[in-house]
């Protein structure tokens, strides 16, 4: 390796050409790496006059399969002198070569890609022109989803050729650079999913309206009808037109009250109409299951309330029974004063207090009147 104060003046053009042709390469199978290291002087005389310096190598890479690279080079070489005031040793390198490597879209092994090259160049040092070679291993791996970098150590050798000279050392030149490479390329050429064509959603049917069930035929829909077992007009919520109780959807409501003698459990003969209509109307609805519910003010002894309560339901109760409706369609309950409808401090709160409710439970009857 002769000496060079400065590098020849078309070494950037050379640089310039190898970066050219990297922008005109094809975007599927191209990429640009840069080796620096430690560039290492293995044999005498280099040995002898220069210590370790550094170096590096720059490629423009096309891929011609999946496992075969070829592309230009160039790299350069600087050697400080051993000696004191010693020049710098300067080799300049251009030339070109091929790799061998694991595809970079190989799967496992975090994508590892090991690899070989060769290179054959043209050597530039101080004022002679001479051939060389090198040939280099690393490995790289990606550091990113696309795999378009991707970073690795290399140990590369570098070898000029000295030609037989009178007055000349003629023992090649040989040289060890060690270092991370760093290559930028097109990455993983993943397929782009084919579009999707929008689908036309079916227009539905609308639904078939559903039919309103009327078990009576009153033309009050069973959802509606209180009496959804004999007909009744509309205007009574599908039940008969009874005088003297109302059916609502949950209960039997008396228009006019029970009387029972003073502090017992007898009913009053005035009582008789309005529980004839109960009784007609629980023959009409053969669904009606009846809760018979005695109530009480808050006048007396707790104790004296609730047997009161409970026996004058069940004088109500047992007056149903006597007109026809079986005793499985009755239930009697007494509350005492639990359960007021008005207040307790006024006779007409306590009057409108001392009542009794009749509770309706439907049962669906089927056709032939079972349930």
């Amino acid at each position: 390796m002769r000496i060079s104060r400065t590098p020849p003046r078309y070494g950037p053009c050379v640089v310039l050409a190898v970066l050219g042709s990297a922008s005109a390469a094809s975007a599927d199978d191209f990429s640009v790496k840069l080796e620096p290291g430690v560039a290492i002087p293995l044999n005498a005389p280099q040995r002898d006059l220069y210590d370790t310096g550094g170096g590096g190598m720059l490629k423009a890479l096309f891929g011609l399969t999946p496992y075969l690279d070829v592309g230009p080079a160039a790299s350069v070489l600087v050697l400080p002198g051993q000696a004191a005031g010693a020049e710098t040793g300067l080799a300049w390198g251009f030339g070109g070569g091929l790799r061998i490597k694991r595809p970079h879209d190989a799967v496992g092994y975090a994508g590892a890609s090991p690899w070989l090259d060769v290179d054959g160049l043209y050597v530039r040092t101080g004022g002679l022109n001479r051939a060389g070679f090198d040939a280099a291993v690393g490995v790289s791996f990606p550091i990113d989803a696309d795999r378009k970098v991707r970073i690795g150590p290399f140990a590369r050798y570098t070898q000029t050729i000295t030609l037989q000279r009178d007055g000349y050392d003629s023992t090649d030149a040989k040289i060890l650079l060690l270092g991370i490479s760093l290559e930028i390329g097109s990455g993983i050429n993943r397929a782009k999913p084919a579009p999707i064509e929008p689908v036309a959603a079916p227009i539905a049917e609308p639904p078939a309206p559903i039919a309103a069930v009327d078990r009576d035929h009153d033309g009050t829909p069973d959802d509606q009808d209180h009496c959804p077992d004999v007909a009744g007009p509309a205007d009574s919520a599908g039940c008969p037109a009874y005088q003297k109780i109302v059916v609502a959807k949950d209960k039997l409501e008396l228009k006019e009250k029970l009387y029972f003698a003073w502090n017992k459990a007898t009913l009053e003969p005035a009582s008789y109409p309005v529980l004839d209509e109960v009784v007609q109307a629980l023959k009409d609805n053969a669904g009606f299951r009846v809760q018979v519910e005695g109530h009480a003010d808050s006048s007396g002894d707790d104790d004296h309330n609730q047997t009161l309560s409970e026996q004058r339901a069940l004088a109500v109760l047992a007056y149903l029974a006597s007109h026809g409706i079986a005793n499985d369609r009755l239930v009697s309950k007494g509350f005492s004063s639990s359960m007021p409808r008005d207040t307790n401090r006024t006779a007409a709160g306590r009057e409108n207090n001392r009542r009794v409710e009749f509770v309706v439970y439907f049962v669906i009857l089927k056709p032939d009147g079972g349930q």
